[in-house]
């Protein structure tokens, strides 16, 4: 048995899950979720407060509101891409239409700050096993 935990919720419009990983994902789980969806990526947002991540809708936008419904705080949710066939120190794309907010000085889908994107290597090199 898989040591494994993490919860699936379905409200992807294709009925694809979603994936909230509190715990951890193996790597076989993140190429299958990508071969479902995209062949070599998966989407995911990640809440930087919670240190947990939701993987395996279409749009970032699905994923967001999932963990929003789960308690998220808007401000610490941010959409990145990992692309499962490239080494780790290569692997996240730090893009989103979610990413733009003004508000947080990021205008732009890609996350401008340097801080944010390490946080978010971080989370995910810990979940990700």
């Amino acid at each position: 048995m898989s040591d494994e935990v993490f919860n699936v919720v379905v409200c992807d419009p294709k009925n694809m899950p979603i994936k909230i990983v509190d715990n951890n994902i193996s790597i076989a789980e993140l190429k299958a979720l990508a071969k479902e969806r995209f062949g070599d990526m998966v989407k995911g947002v990640v809440d930087l407060e919670k240190s947990i991540m939701a993987l395996g809708a279409e749009l970032h936008a699905d994923e967001e509101a999932l963990l929003l419904e789960q308690g998220s705080i808007q401000d610490n949710l941010w959409g990145f891409n990992i692309y499962v066939d490239q080494p780790r120190e290569t692997w996240l794309e730090y893009n989103s239409m979610i990413n733009i907010r003004p508000s947080q000085n990021n205008p732009s889908r890609d996350i401008q700050s340097k801080e944010i994107q390490d946080k978010i290597t971080q989370i995910v090199n810990k979940l990700v096993k």
